[in-house]
């Protein structure tokens, strides 16, 4: 099977949070979402991770309806199921529980087999002069790259 192009990803995330460790799950669909995601009409904004009986959860992913869809359609912004190892659940629920960290999507895409993968992480906020200093150093490393180009 060709490899896929569908990258969908949160921006904000590494804007807002600073990224401890990363996992890839996988996420329970309905027909009708798998198609939308492979058409691109996905979002990941607003989106994050919960705890629920030991299973971790993604709230607020938008997938769009799928065009061909009749009543068969889902819900555009339903709670998903992620799978992962157990290994994997305990240590991010052990984050999780500290104050301060979050479980939040980065990056959806479809693997090689035609799956659909959530890249999750373990973020700790940053705070206001955390993201002002990485606004600064951004924009030094634009004009250095300026000044070498001419």
């Amino acid at each position: 099977m060709a490899e896929s192009q569908i990258n969908i990803k949160n921006r904000r995330a590494t804007f807002d949070y600073e990224i401890i460790e990363t996992f890839t799950a996988g996420i329970v669909l309905f027909g009708t979402e798998i198609k939308s995601i492979r058409q691109g009409k996905a979002g990941l904004s607003d989106t994050f991770c919960y705890d629920a009986n030991g299973e971790i959860w993604v709230q607020n992913m938008y997938i769009a309806e799928y065009s061909y869809g009749s009543y068969n359609n889902h819900a555009t912004r339903r709670d998903r199921k992620l799978l992962l190892n157990k290994k994997e659940i305990t240590k991010m629920l052990k984050y999780s529980q500290q104050a301060g960290f979050s479980l939040i999507p980065l990056r959806m895409f479809i693997n090689e087999k035609g799956l659909a993968k959530l890249v999750v992480a373990i973020a700790k906020g940053k705070k206001q002069y955390d993201k002002r200093q990485a606004i600064k150093e951004r924009e030094d490393k634009r004009s250095i790259d300026r000044m070498f180009k001419k």
